[in-house]
């Protein structure tokens, strides 16, 4: 009886120590709650990975504007003050050849040049005596038409010296190589020292005009493919972020060993700062047919309902959060969806799981290789 007397005034006691209990585990379960760790998702492209819509060729970056940059005269190469991969600017000195010679082959212009004026100066004192002294007729006609014909001489030697001059000049500027645009020295192929001939390329600069990513397109499939068509850019630094382009130009020929044709992508303007030169890319093309292209799809376990019961998809923002968009889709595949309007070709699509999700909520998205992927950023 007195161990139940006991144990009677000890339950109060029990019970606050249980609810003590109780009230620390649902603290602790509210704090796991506010640090909720992203949840991973897998995410696709609209037609992303799909070997039959979209196909993938490899290319490199490179300039819209490449320009061979080379000495209009032969010398030897005296000064060289920048190298591969500095940034110029337009008129920067880029190289110089050894003066000498030019500056010779001016001082010996301007003394031709001096002689011309000289005898012009004279021939034209002897045609204006020659002329007043046929007026008073101490003199032939013929005599003043002589100095008159001497005159015409002199004037044209003196108009071949100056322009002998001014092309001695020219070619005194020649020895400075300088840069015609704003860009970056590409390739550099030659040194100081080095005895180069005209013409003979010394560097080359790509300008910052735009930059573009050269592929080749085969023959047997050349017609799906236009001028003008939309395509995406990988490069092989930046897995799973692909980058807006267009195809800017297709060769009208085959090239006559691969049988391809060279074909230019240009990245949009906004991107182009993005990418260096000579990067490794890899641009994908969906297929067209009779200059259409096929349509984007999606997975059937990507669909969602949202407002209004309209079909939606959960798409993933540049901070990682997730979105629900609507789209409007066609008819439906076996597996697939075809999707019409609201979904950009760029845009990553929670793939499946899409019923356990919210919207804002924070994920780590995956690729179908368990791979991370980043999303496009806001512009």
């Amino acid at each position: 009886m007195e161990t139940q007397r006991r144990m009677r005034a000890k339950a109060p006691t029990y019970r606050l120590l249980f609810a003590a209990a109780l009230l620390a585990l649902a603290g602790c379960g509210g704090d796991k709650g506010a640090q909720e760790a992203p949840r991973p998702v897998l995410v696709v492209r609209p037609g992303g990975g799909d070997a039959a819509t979209l196909s993938a060729y490899a290319g490199e970056v490179r300039a819209r504007e490449e320009s061979p940059l080379s000495f209009r005269i032969g010398g030897q190469l005296v000064r060289r003050l920048v190298d591969a991969g500095d940034r110029v600017k337009r008129g920067d000195l880029l190289a110089e050849l050894d003066p000498g010679d030019a500056r010779l082959q001016v001082d010996a212009a301007q003394a031709n040049a001096a002689a011309a004026e000289a005898e012009l100066a004279r021939a034209s004192a002897e045609r204006k005596r020659y002329d007043a002294l046929a007026k008073e007729q101490l003199v032939s006609r013929s005599a003043a038409e002589t100095q008159d014909a001497t005159y015409a001489a002199a004037a044209g030697q003196a108009r071949a010296a100056r322009a002998q001059l001014n092309e001695a000049r020219n070619q005194n500027g020649y020895t400075q190589l300088r840069a015609p645009r704003d860009g970056v020295v590409a390739t550099r192929n030659a040194e100081a020292g080095q005895t180069v001939s005209a013409g003979q390329v010394v560097f080359t600069l790509a300008g910052d005009a735009g930059r573009e990513v050269a592929i080749a397109l085969p023959e047997s499939r050349i017609r799906e493919f236009s001028v003008g068509q939309p395509v995406l850019v990988e490069l092989w630094s930046k897995p799973g972020e692909r980058l807006p382009g267009r195809i800017r130009e297709i060769s009208g020929a085959a090239d006559p060993q691969g049988r391809t044709f060279a074909t230019r992508v240009a990245l949009d303007p906004n991107v182009a700062s993005e990418v260096d030169l000579g990067q490794s890319a890899r641009v994908y093309i969906a297929r067209s047919l009779a200059g259409r292209t096929t349509t984007l799809r999606l997975p059937l376990s990507s669909l969602q309902r949202g407002a209004n019961g309209a079909i939606a998809v959960w798409v993933v923002d540049a901070s990682n959060k997730l979105h629900l968009t609507p789209v409007q889709v066609g008819p439906f595949g076996e597996d697939s969806v075809p999707v019409l309007s609201g979904l950009p070709a760029d845009a990553w699509v929670v793939a499946a799981g899409g019923h356990l999700l919210r919207e804002g909520q924070a994920v780590m998205p995956v690729d179908r290789d368990n791979r991370p992927v980043a999303a496009k950023k806001a512009r």
